[in-house]
Parts: C-alpha cells; sequence; structure tokens
C-alpha cells in the first residue's frame, strides 16, 4: 500500500517539493494538500501584477486545480490545519477535517510583521502578502487616492508601485537613508531610487513611524521627529515571521522558525519543514531559490533517493523592481580586506560592482544590465581563484554578455548553477529536458521546465543553454512559442493545420496535429476553442466545458464562491426605469454589495450560484461580458450633448459601437472608449480602440492598455464620419482576432505584428472591406447567453443547479 503523505501548506515551496517527488517517485505516496487560503499553489513573485490589475489571481496559478486532480493529490483550500497529534499520526483542520499521515511535510511559510504602532487597528492598515490583500488594495484605490507603504525593501516597493498604476498617490517609508539596503550598494540604491521617484513615488527615508493617525479609519501617519503625512491607507511591508504556532503546539523544537537538520528533519520523527518556516543552521531564507533547494533534497529523502545533505544557500537576488533590473550575491559591501571593480554609467543608467578578497570574488551588485548575474554567481559559488584573469576583463561592457551565438557565456556554469532565480531551476535541469524533450525554443523551456516563467529576466540565459545544448541546429531568430506545453506547434501553425485539414472538433485537432497530451490541459483546450469558432463562426459549436469558469457561468467567481454580475450599459448610459430594476433585483436577490465599475456599468457582487439564471430573467437585460474575453464596454464621456468643450457625440457614438460589437469573442478582453473632444475624459489613449472628436473626424488610437505595462495608444487613422469609425473598427477587431494570439491583449499584439502592418491592412480597402464581411459573418451569429441560459431547462441543470448530498 501506497505511504500518506500530508503536506500542511499549498505555498510554492511546498508544491515545489512534491513536484520534485512525483518525478522521483510517483507512486509511493498517497498525497494530501492543505492550504489556508482559498486558492491552488500561486506565484507570490507575481502578486504586483494582480495588485495593479493586469492578471487575475487565475493568471498566478502556478498549478491549477486539475494539477493536483491529475496527480491524484487531495487539495484541501480554505483549510488551516489546527492541531497534529504525533502519537496518533493525524492533522485536524479548523472545518473538522482529519486526515492520517505518515509522513508529514510543514510548509507553513511566514507571516507579514506588523508593526506595534499606536492606531494599527485603524481601518485602512494592513500587510501585502496575499491574493486577499491585493483585492483589499484595488477595492481601496477605487475610493482613496493617497497611500503610505512603510518598507522600503522589494515586497513594499512593489506594493508602491502597484498603487501608482491604480491612479492614487504613494509615500514609500523607510527607517534607513537607503531603501533595499540588505540587496544593493548605497550607490545601486541610490539610482533605483531615483529610478522609481521618475516613476511617481515618493520617498520619506530615514523615518521611524511613531502613530497612526485618525479616528475609526486612518487619516495619517506620524514620525518620532515630529512630522507627519496624509494617508488614506497605511500598508506594512517591513518583514516577515516564520509561522511557527502549530509547529510550538504540536512540540517541535522551533529558534525562531522550525529547527531542520540537513535533511530537512524536524525534532519530532517523520515531520520535516521546509521553506520560510523552517530554520537552518540558524538561518531562516525567505528568497524563492533557497527554499527550492531545501524542497529538492527533502523530496529525494522522501523518495528514498540518495541525496547529499542541504547546507545552506549562498543568498543572491536577481530581481525586476518595477521595472528596473537589479542583482546582488554574496558579500557585496565595501569592507578594509576588499577591492572593487566599478562599471558605472550614467548615461545607460547601468551600474557593475564586482568585490573581491584574497584574489577571488566574494560579491557583486549589478543595475540596469543583470545579464553576467549568474556567471559571476558561478565564480563566486566555485571560489575561483582571478589572480591570472585580466581585472577589467571581469566585468563586461553593457550588454556583451547578452545571448551570445554559441552559448559560451554559460558553457563555464556547472549543472547544479541556477539559471532561474524565481523558480529555482538550474542548468542542469535545462539542458536535460532540451536533449530529452527535444526542445527547440524559449517558450518550450519554460513550458517545460518553469524557468522564464515568471519575472522573463532569464530568457537570454535560457537562449544561451539552447545555443549551447544543440549547436549548430539552434536556429538563433526563430521566435516560435508554442501555444502550451501539449504541443510544439505555434499558434500560426495550429490555426493553419486546422484550416488545410478541416479540422473542426477540439479533440479532432489534438488528434491529427499530434498532441502530447490527449485531454490537453487549461492552457491550449481555451485556445483551440477559440480559434475553431473564430475560423468556423456558423458552424462551429462552442464547447463550454473548454472554456475558463468565468466564461462557462457567464459571470465572474469571486473568492468565496459567489458571482459577479454586470448587465450591459451601453455606452454607460442609462435610464430610470432600468435602474430601478436594477435595484428591484438587488433587494430580491439580497444582493450585498451594488458597485459601479471603471467602465461606467452596476457590478452585482456576492450573488449565489443557483440565483444566477433567476436574477437573469428579471433583469431582462443582456450580458455585459464583465468575464470573458470578448468586447467589454465603451466608455464615453457626455459629449457635445452637454459638455461645453465637446465637438463631437461621444454618446451616440459609444452607443453605436457597443450594441455593432456586443457579443465578439476576442483573443482576449477588449476595452474601448470615445471621447468627444482631445481633452479626452473617457481616457481613449489607453484602451484596446480608443475614439477621439477632433475638428473635422474623429481620431481612432489602437493598442492602449492602463494595467501594469501601461501603454499609450498610438494613433492607428483618422476618418471623418461616424460610419468610418465603424467600418475601420470592424476591419481592425476583425484582423486582431484571426491574427492575435489566443489571451494576448492588442497592446502585445500591436507591437508584435507591427503598427505599421496594420495601418497598412486598414488603409487598402479590398482588405478591409473582407475583413468586414468576415466579422458580419461571426457577429450574425452570437446569442445573448443570459437569455440563451434562461431558455434552457438543459443549461440550468448542468451548470447552476446546487445538488445537495446526502
Amino acid at each position: 500500500m501506497k505511504q500518506r503523505l500530508v503536506l500542511i501548506g499549498n505555498g510554492m515551496a511546498g508544491v515545489n517539493t512534491i513536484e520534485h517527488l512525483l518525478k522521483l517517485s510517483p507512486q509511493k505516496y498517497d498525497i494530501t494538500v492543505f492550504g489556508s487560503e482559498p486558492y491552488p499553489n500561486y506565484n507570490r513573485i507575481m502578486l504586483s501584477y494582480v495588485l495593479a490589475g493586469e492578471a487575475t489571481a487565475q493568471d498566478i496559478y502556478l498549478n491549477t486545480y486539475e494539477w493536483y486532480s491529475d496527480n491524484g493529490i487531495r487539495l484541501y483550500t480554505g483549510h488551516t490545519v489546527t492541531d497534529i497529534d504525533a502519537e496518533a499520526r493525524t492533522v485536524t483542520t479548523d472545518q473538522g477535517v482529519t486526515v492520517p499521515y505518515d509522513k508529514l511535510v510543514l510548509a507553513t511559510g511566514s507571516n507579514p510583521f506588523m508593526l506595534p504602532l499606536q492606531g494599527a487597528d485603524k481601518e485602512g492598515v494592513m500587510a501585502y502578502r496575499t491574493i486577499q490583500d491585493c483585492e483589499k488594495m484595488i477595492e481601496a484605490s477605487r475610493t482613496y487616492k493617497k497611500a503610505v507603504v512603510i518598507g522600503g525593501g522589494l515586497l513594499g516597493l512593489e506594493a508602491a508601485r502597484g498603487f501608482l498604476n491604480l491612479g492614487m498617490k504613494v509615500d514609500v517609508v523607510h527607517l534607513m537613508d537607503a531603501i533595499m539596503e540588505r540587496q544593493l550598494d548605497r550607490t545601486a540604491s541610490e539610482m533605483l531610487k531615483n529610478a522609481l521617484e521618475e516613476q511617481g513615488m515618493n520617498f520619506l527615508l530615514g523615518k521611524q513611524s511613531e502613530e497612526i493617525i485618525g479616528d475609526a479609519r486612518v487619516t495619517g501617519l506620524k514620525f518620532k521627529d515630529g512630522t507627519s503625512t496624509d494617508a488614506d491607507l497605511i500598508v506594512m511591508a517591513v518583514g516577515i515571521r516564520p509561522n511557527v504556532e502549530l509547529a510550538k503546539k504540536t512540540g517541535i523544537e522551533t529558534a525562531p522558525g522550525i529547527v531542520v537538520s540537513d535533511y530537512m528533519e524536524t525534532s519530532i520523527p517523520d515531520i520535516y519543514a521546509v521553506g520560510e518556516c523552517a530554520t537552518h543552521r540558524g538561518i531562516t531564507y525567505g528568497l524563492v531559490a533557497p527554499l527550492y533547494e531545501q524542497g529538492a533534497v527533502l523530496a529525494k529523502v522522501l523518495a528514498g533517493a540518495d541525496t547529499a545533505p542541504y547546507e545552506g544557500s549562498l543568498l543572491y537576488t536577481k530581481l525586476k523592481v518595477s521595472g528596473v533590473d537589479v542583482f546582488s550575491g554574496g558579500e557585496f559591501a565595501d569592507a578594509p580586506d576588499t577591492k572593487a571593480i566599478r562599471i558605472h554609467d550614467d548615461f545607460s543608467g547601468i551600474y557593475k560592482k564586482v568585490v573581491i578578497r584574497d584574489n577571488k570574488i566574494i560579491g557583486a551588485v549589478l543595475f540596469g544590465d543583470t545579464s553576467e548575474g549568474s556567471r559571476l554567481m558561478q565564480m563566486i559559488r566555485a571560489g575561483a581563484d582571478i589572480s591570472g584573469m585580466e581585472k577589467t576583463a571581469i566585468l563586461r561592457e553593457a550588454g556583451a554578455d547578452g545571448a551570445s551565438a554559441d552559448g559560451a557565456g554559460v558553457a563555464s556554469m556547472s549543472d547544479d548553477a541556477i539559471i532561474c532565480g524565481c523558480n529555482g531551476v538550474s542548468k542542469g535541469t535545462i539542458c536535460s529536458a532540451i536533449k530529452e524533450q527535444g526542445l527547440t525554443s524559449v517558450e518550450e523551456v519554460k513550458n517545460c521546465t518553469n524557468a522564464s516563467r515568471s519575472c522573463g529576466g532569464c530568457k537570454p540565459l535560457v537562449k544561451d543553454l539552447l545555443a549551447l545544448t544543440l549547436g549548430e541546429s539552434f536556429e538563433h531568430d526563430a521566435v516560435k512559442e508554442t501555444i502550451c506545453g501539449c504541443t510544439d506547434l505555434s499558434r500560426d501553425e495550429v490555426v493553419i493545420g486546422i484550416r488545410d485539414k478541416g479540422l473542426t472538433h477540439i479533440r479532432e485537432v489534438m488528434n491529427v496535429l499530434g498532441w502530447k497530451n490527449d485531454e490537453g490541459c487549461t492552457k491550449c483546450r481555451p485556445a483551440l476553442n477559440y480559434y475553431l469558432g473564430m475560423i468556423y463562426p456558423t458552424t462551429y459549436k462552442d464547447e463550454s466545458k473548454s472554456r475558463l469558469v468565468n466564461e462557462r457561468m457567464h459571470a465572474n467567481i469571486q473568492k468565496d464562491g459567489t458571482y459577479s454580475v454586470v448587465p450591459r450599459m451601453y455606452g454607460g448610459v442609462t435610464t430610470p426605469a432600468d435602474l430601478k430594476k436594477i435595484a428591484d433585483v438587488a433587494v430580491k436577490y439580497n444582493v450585498p454589495t451594488v458597485k459601479l465599475t471603471g467602465g461606467q456599468r452596476i457590478d452585482l457582487l456576492g450573488v449565489k450560484k443557483e440565483d444566477l439564471t433567476a436574477m437573469w430573467q428579471d433583469l431582462d437585460m443582456p450580458s455585459g461580458y464583465a468575464y470573458g474575453k470578448a468586447i467589454r464596454t465603451v466608455k464615453t464621456c457626455v459629449g457635445e450633448d452637454y459638455c461645453r468643450f465637446g465637438t463631437g457625440d461621444a454618446m451616440g457614438l459609444g452607443i453605436k459601437i457597443e450594441k455593432r460589437f456586443e457579443r465578439l469573442n476576442t483573443p482576449a478582453k477588449v476595452k474601448m472608449a470615445v471621447s468627444g473632444c482631445p481633452r479626452n475624459c473617457a481616457e481613449s489613449g489607453i484602451k484596446d480602440l480608443g475614439v477621439v472628436s477632433v475638428d473635422g473626424g474623429w481620431e481612432l488610437y489602437a493598442g492602449g492598455n492602463g494595467g501594469v505595462k501601461v501603454r499609450v495608444g498610438d494613433l492607428l487613422a483618422t476618418v471623418k464620419t461616424e460610419d468610418d469609425v465603424i467600418e475601420y473598427a470592424e476591419a481592425y477587431l476583425q484582423y486582431y482576432r484571426e491574427t492575435g494570439n489566443y489571451g494576448e491583449r492588442t497592446s502585445e499584439w500591436i507591437v508584435r505584428v507591427g503598427l505599421e502592418h496594420v495601418r497598412s491592412v486598414l488603409a487598402d480597402e479590398s482588405q478591409r472591406n473582407a475583413l468586414r464581411e468576415r466579422i458580419d459573418v461571426a457577429l450574425s451569429v452570437t446569442q445573448d447567453p443570459w437569455k440563451e441560459a434562461v431558455r434552457s431547462e438543459t443549461i440550468q441543470k448542468q451548470l447552476y443547479e446546487v445538488v445537495e448530498l446526502k
């Protein structure tokens, strides 16, 4: 019989251990995982993208729910383990679930440290650690305008960057007189501070917080020097503490984290610990790479495989802080017995420093160009003697160590050298995958090994490893991204295969085009469903089970399992009758929260699944598609009807556009806007397609984005009439539908295919008209999904009825 393995903690360190174990001994254990948060394993490094609204919780999942079920793992989300009975070998959760174990792994992570300030219990004071924290911050940003972040480390700076993207003013308060002082020397810290100030951050350095001001809610922060600053929201990002309460309760030794041996064993037999909760040789690590190194050792121990002991990690950091590349490793501070080699280029914003003691490199700091980080870390780890080297050649000119023709920059690295610090992927792992799986592109390596899956800073090194491993067969200029790890085909190859071979169903595509995984995955199935619908709009029957949950349910699922309902409100314009109808429905179904969205619509939050179809029937309004990869909304200003500056009928044109394109499926969500004058009150310049009234006509702006990667739209065309606007919008949207990668926003698509190319396609009348004809066909067969669900008992039974278990 299989042994029973229980993992307490569903975070990056613990689940990475399970991933290693499944590769080493997939059949040895019956595995159960408990996680306090209501999500599968996700990437905390990417929380800033969620905070900025550029990614959803699902976008940063490292392992989907399907991954757990596919590997036979029982996952309990929203369960906090409250008791371990080491004698009976059982664990019990706060929801009364008790599970026996033969081996137990504690990966309980850490808790954010909250400063014990007077007033810290006021509303508006919080930490930044989880998806729920991000959601609270996003909600607050819709009402409040000034945030204060206490802590000038990485987490604090990422929180501040997120607030800037949400339109808030931000003060960063730091006790020290330099930011990220644990990772950067004085010069690099000052350069980073200057770069972030240009982005809009305001720094209050050398400030010790004394009291949080306000009555029930925070209004400001007072410092010990007598000064203060205003605040609507205060986020503490001042450090973390190992989460050891459960271990202490069980009688496991802690100091300050859970004390572990070189094989990750705790003081109680068959109980292990890994990650931020563990203390090894007196050190508790908070960076990803050391935690993954611990997990690799523990996985071998659990599998019964031979393993070298874990002897600690040499710390290094390679990060992208608010778009700025930084690296540090080893001992980078100057000391009396050290010498340093420096390159400092103010014009290009590049700073490099290598610290040497006894003719050995012991540390390094890189700012702006971090491509040499892995090579320098390898020299630090190896204790390489540089006495015979030309000292000035140790650091190369900026950009000289990028992806090389033959991969020579990575050839000297050992197999255990970490290439992807975010996900702890070594050179040996990548090279083995390239050889064994026949990988030929960075995208394939990412899908197979997770290298470059997070910040993407290691992509040049991954490309070097491809060149080194494949030799002459490596195509340096090939930019082939497969749609997922289930296939070696790119998006274009899949679409061509569907067209040329006349493939009409998802399973047929997978079978004929040689899918590695017969069932596909959560990445390729929705993509194939979209491509088939785009190619065969009149004959393809949409496969709802291949859609993600929000699109399948036609409502946004919330973290508590309820749903959000957003009815269509053309151009952000409504009537008193419709407002009354929405209010009556909200009262009838006890909707707890009614929220105005940034897209000028009304969001009914907290709706029970079993109430959805009845609510839609009572509303008798079209779906607003707030959940879909589709045309979302057209934001408008009041235009010439009411505004003193308005020169165009923004509301009228916005309504026309939204009615023309509602229900149109697109590769990713599409937001549009119409502004009645160049003052641009509808924010047309940062929409997927924005329209601005100017003297004598309308300007169309394409590829804008207001998320974490803010992008101002490019001027696509200037036209004379409203009919011209609709005509160009039809051609533009259809060309995006036909050439965009599934999940690719127009802001990325316009850069990839080229603005001038899109302009030339739309300027050609014959091509423009052909695109318009095809979008007309696609729009002719769309149906409102809410009305379809209301009419169909089958759909209601399959999707919306709650089955009571007896």
